[in-house]
């Protein structure tokens, strides 16, 4: 916009978020609660979560507060696309409804409920048939989200 601030059209032209199967998730995370514009400050932090860790940072203060594009910062940011009712638990329909997203119709919904009740199965370890962020994160262990949860930007 000519105000200073993105709208969420100006987001869904950028062609890679157009095409990407959970761009209006990503879009939203940009957006505070009822809110329909983002300034720059705010485009910023959330854009933060995707800057690569650079070695000279993984010594830094420790006590300070966590960068934003630390491990937990970038699970929690990813948490936050499936949790659609915020409610810090991903229940097993919001499974479903972000798979759908994501593999369009392609897939019977037998096979999608199968493939979440695994997941579920295989990362609720409370008994409750949800996945919370520390069950989200135990999952997540072994996967290389430095890697795919960094936007290289150009120096």
């Amino acid at each position: 916009g000519e105000n200073g601030t993105l709208s969420r059209e100006d987001f869904q032209r950028i062609p890679e978020l157009a095409i990407n199967p959970l761009g209006d998730r990503i879009i939203n995370a940009f957006f505070p609660e009822g809110e329909d514009q983002v300034n720059f400050r705010g485009f910023m932090r959330t854009l933060a979560h995707f800057r690569p860790i650079e070695d000279n940072e993984k010594s830094k203060d420790q006590n300070g507060p966590e960068p934003l594009n630390s491990r937990s910062n970038k699970l929690y940011f990813a948490f936050r696309l499936y949790d659609l009712d915020k409610d810090d638990k991903i229940s097993r329909e919001e499974l479903l409804q972000v798979l759908r997203m994501m593999v369009g119709v392609n897939i019977s919904d037998e096979q999608l409920g199968s493939i979440a009740d695994r997941t579920i199965q295989e990362a609720d370890q409370d008994g409750d048939s949800a996945i919370s962020f520390a069950e989200f994160v135990k999952v997540l262990e072994k996967v290389d989200v430095e890697q795919k949860m960094s936007i290289r930007f150009l120096h």
